[in-house]
């Protein structure tokens, strides 16, 4: 079929739109003079909506007749002289009836502020959510905080300046506190300021130490508490502190399809019972299974999954299970059951696998998860399942620390 004959199928009124259309794009793009019409043509049509209820119907008039005029001349496509002294008739028009606005550009910048807010709160509760992994239950797939004390190593010392510098870029801090005075320690709980912006301080006489979103676990991993006593001169605190990965979670995906199994996935824990869960809050996991699954983890830190084992053949589950020697906290080492984590020092990790004979059935309409930290994880080893209602996305893109873990993340 050649242009003629497939143009030839449209209605005159249609081709004739279309064509309208295209040359006022075209007008629009390459003349200055017509993108500052059609932009006075807009504000004045926005003031007179805003107007309506306080002007005289002549006022509407004049102004509605101006408007109607000007997109005429638009339309009609003059030269750029012509076309300004429209726009300058359209002005006069409008400063003798809509009535003045005060601070006008001032206005204009707040509205597209407004805009600007709304767009982005609307991208992260429908499409993309920031998420901070507080805990290390998923490494070595996504870092949480990690509090080390240097302390306990006479030899450390903190990197020099620039060093801290670019640390920082990989989500590391430091903290170092000398005592001022003698004195023993106070440490304040955790506090939320304007629900937001939480504060950790430390106390030594008239001395204080403040943590901004401190880490989880800050005070155990410093290796201080409540009581302490310090003399003058002594170290109170050396902290070195890697924050936990920043990532977006994908909340359109699951509008689409189901959570496939391997998945990284967020859910949210309200209304979940079991007492080890922190309320009110999200956890990231890996989906192990789904509703009616009959699962079992076997002794040797494989599932067993309706009969089948999986491996690292497994869609999602290439690192999880590349593991060699004996299962270690932060290292991938598969899945432990009880048996197996209380053989490595590991209590109260799987209290619902106690032995690879054991088999957990998944109730319809919920999935089971667990962390990739198996030697470190509370997940639903413990919990058991939860109604699938409570996901919310999934784990999409790590923004922060630059690190080699910066991009997609991968399952």
């Amino acid at each position: 079929m050649n242009i003629s004959s497939f143009l030839s199928e449209f209605p005159t009124e249609t081709l004739g739109f279309v064509t309208d259309g295209l040359r006022g794009a075209g007008r629009w793009l390459f003349s200055r003079t017509v993108r500052q019409g059609t932009e006075l043509r807009k504000l004045v049509r926005d003031a007179l909506n805003a107007q309506r209820d306080i002007l005289s119907p002549k006022a509407i008039n004049e102004v509605s007749r101006a408007l109607a005029a000007f997109r005429a001349s638009l339309k009609a496509a003059p030269d750029a002289q012509a076309l300004q002294a429209e726009m300058e008739k359209l002005e006069k028009t409008a400063a003798q009836w809509l009535k003045p606005c005060p601070h006008p550009s001032a206005r204009e910048n707040f509205k597209e502020f407004l805009v600007s807010g709304v767009l982005v709160l609307a991208i992260f509760n429908f499409f993309l959510q920031p998420m901070k992994i507080p805990s290390g239950s998923a490494q070595p797939t996504l870092y949480g905080n990690v509090v080390v004390n240097l302390k306990t190593d006479p030899h450390s010392e903190l990197p020099p300046l620039w060093g801290r510098f670019i640390d920082w870029f990989k989500g590391v801090d430091y903290h170092l506190w000398i005592a001022k005075e003698d004195g023993e320690l106070e440490i304040e709980p955790v506090t939320t300021i304007a629900k937001v912006i939480k504060r950790q301080r430390f106390f030594l006489g008239n001395d204080s130490y403040t943590f901004w979103f401190p880490a989880e676990h800050l005070v155990e991993g410093s290796g201080v508490y409540a009581g302490q006593h310090f003399q003058k001169g002594d170290t109170i605190l050396k902290l070195r502190v890697a924050n936990g990965d920043r990532l977006f979670v994908d909340r359109l995906t699951y509008n689409f399809r189901r959570p496939q199994r391997g998945e990284i996935i967020v859910f949210v824990s309200t209304g979940l019972p079991h007492p080890s869960i922190i309320p009110n809050t999200h956890y990231i996991k890996r989906l192990i299974g789904l509703g009616g699954d009959h699962i079992r983890i076997g002794d040797d830190r494989h599932l067993i999954i309706n009969g089948e084992r999986l491996d690292a053949s497994t869609p999602h589950f290439e690192n999880v299970y590349s593991f060699n020697g004996p299962p270690r906290d932060s290292v991938y080492s598969g899945h432990v059951n009880q048996k197996v984590a209380e053989k490595f020092g590991r209590r109260g990790l799987a209290s619902l696998f106690p032995d690879q004979d054991t088999e957990f059935v998944v109730r319809p309409n919920h999935y089971i998860c667990f962390g990739d930290n198996t030697m470190n994880s509370n997940d639903g080893r413990n919990w058991g399942d939860f109604p699938r209602e409570k996901v919310i996305g999934r784990a999409c893109f790590i923004f922060w620390p630059i690190t080699t873990r910066f991009g997609l993340v991968m399952d």
